[in-house]
C-alpha cells in the first residue's frame, strides 16, 4: 500500500517508515522526521530538504472489516488513511538547536511510537540531551489528527549509555499492560566491525522513571537490536521477538524480560 507520492527530480522518494503501533483500531506509521546527512560529499540542499519533508509525515490507517483477502494478503478495499504534518512542526517548535541537524551531529531522529490513552509517543533516536536523557513526545491524537487544542509534553527517560561511554537514545517504543517498554541503544552506529557487547541495548519500563528490565546480549558484529515485539507473558516475564537491523527477515530471535 502507498502512502507518500513525494518525489525530487523524477525520483521517489521514500517516507523512511521507523515506527508503527496499533491502537483502538488503528495502525500508526511515522517517519523518522529526520535530515539526512549530506552523501559522498555533495551538497545538494534542495534534495536534502525534500528527502526531510517526505520523511516529516505521519499516518493513520483503519482497514474495514473483510476489507482484506486472508488467502492472499491482497486489499480487497482501499483502507481509510489519515496524513499529519503536525507532529513536524511541534519537534520544529520543541526541539529547535537540533531539528536542522542529521542524526550524525546528534539531530532529531523518530524510531519509535506507541499509542495509550488517546496519545501517541514518538521515542527519539537523537537528539539525547545532558545527563543522557533521551526524549519521548507525547501529543493528543486529537492535536494531530482532529486540529484539536492541546500541548505536546517531553518526556525524558535517563537510558545511560553503551559499553564505550556513548549516549543512548529510543531505539524502538511500545504499550505493554499500560505501560511504555523502550527499547535504548547508541544514538550513532558503531565503527564498522566493531563487535556489539552486552548492555550496549537495554530494554527499559518508563513511568515516572526509566527502570532497567533487560541488558540484552551481543549477537554478532553490525547486528543491530532494532524492534521489539511481545508475544505472551509467563511466571512475570514477557516473552517477545527481538528484531535487528542487518540479518535478511530481522533474524526474529526470542527473549524473556522481567516485567513486575
Amino acid at each position: 500500500m502507498r502512502l507518500i507520492d513525494d518525489s525530487f527530480a523524477g525520483t521517489p522518494l521514500e517516507l523512511d517508515a521507523e515506527g508503527a503501533a496499533f491502537a483502538d483500531g488503528f495502525f500508526y506509521i511515522i517517519g523518522s522526521h529526520g535530515r539526512p546527512r549530506h552523501e559522498s560529499g555533495v551538497d545538494d540542499n534542495a534534495k536534502i530538504d525534500a528527502r526531510a519533508k517526505a520523511s516529516s509525515q505521519l499516518f493513520r490507517i483503519r482497514f474495514a472489516p473483510g476489507s482484506i483477502d486472508m488467502k492472499t494478503g491482497k486489499l480487497t478495499a482501499q483502507p481509510e488513511k489519515t496524513r499529519s504534518l503536525e507532529l513536524a512542526g511541534i519537534i520544529r517548535a520543541q526541539l529547535t538547536p537540533f531539528a536542522e541537524s542529521p542524526l550524525e551531529e546528534n539531530g532529531v531522529t523518530v524510531e519509535g511510537v506507541a499509542v495509550r490513552d488517546g496519545f501517541l509517543y514518538a521515542g527519539l533516536r537523537g537528539p539525547v540531551l545532558e545527563d543522557h536523557r533521551a526524549i519521548i513526545l507525547s501529543v493528543p491524537l486529537s492535536v494531530l489528527f482532529d486540529h484539536g487544542a492541546g500541548d505536546a509534553t517531553q518526556l525524558r527517560p535517563e537510558l545511560g549509555v553503551d559499553g564505550m561511554g556513548n549516549a543512548r537514545g529510543v531505539r524502538d517504543l511500545l504499550v505493554y499492560e499500560g505501560r511504555l517498554l523502550v527499547l535504548a541503544g547508541p544514538v550513532n552506529d558503531p565503527p564498522k566491525g566493531q563487535p556489539i557487547k552486552l548492555g550496549d541495548y537495554t530494554v527499559f519500563s518508563y513511568g515516572e522513571g526509566a527502570e532497567k528490565l533487560l541488558d540484552l546480549e551481543g549477537y554478532g558484529n553490525e547486528i543491530k537490536p532494532e524492534a521489539l515485539l511481545p508475544i505472551g507473558e509467563s511466571d512475570g516475564s514477557i516473552r517477545a521477538l527481538l528484531f535487528f537491523d542487518g540479518p535478511a527477515g530481522g533474524q526474529p530471535t526470542s527473549i524473556e524480560v522481567g516485567f513486575k
